[in-house]
């Protein structure tokens, strides 16, 4: 019985996330606006995430220019996680890690553009990295230490 229940919810947790994954951009964007405090890092992470996707096919598809508008929505919402989770401080580590792997991406992609597309891809990067730094100080930062303590 008790590996029923285990089942049951394991497969009621991947039924959410693949359902949060199904969700437009929009739909999320929309979300995030009314979500919780503790939510909204999350929600901020998988619009950028999802950008993230949009942007690397409509560099395949050539459209540069839609692809640098999803770059722009990957930064800020990445920003918004940053700001998100220091207000809650809550997610940081997870924010953190995964404003990385968007970081990692964002420079495989931009190894496959033309010379000329890089620019925006590249100040997005060094964005990302800002904000990773900034995550990295909240966590890790002096005066972190001095309320601890």
């Amino acid at each position: 019985m008790r590996r029923f229940v285990i089942a049951v919810f394991f497969l009621a947790f991947a039924t959410c996330l693949g359902a949060a994954k199904d969700e437009s951009v929009e739909q999320l964007k929309s979300r995030f606006e009314s979500a919780r405090p503790d939510d909204r890092p999350g929600l901020c992470i998988l619009i950028a995430q999802q950008q993230l996707r949009s942007a690397d096919k409509f560099f395949l598809d050539g459209d540069v220019d839609q692809a640098n508008a999803a770059i722009d929505d990957i930064v800020s919402y990445s920003e918004k996680a940053r700001e998100a989770a220091a207000q809650s401080k809550k997610h940081l580590k997870s924010v953190e890690i995964d404003v990385r792997k968007i970081a990692d991406r964002l420079r495989d992609i931009k190894r496959t553009l033309a010379f000329d597309d890089q620019a925006p891809v590249d100040m997005a990067i060094r964005r990302l990295e800002d904000v990773r730094t900034a995550l990295l100080k909240e966590m890790f930062g002096k005066d972190n230490k001095k309320e601890k303590q």
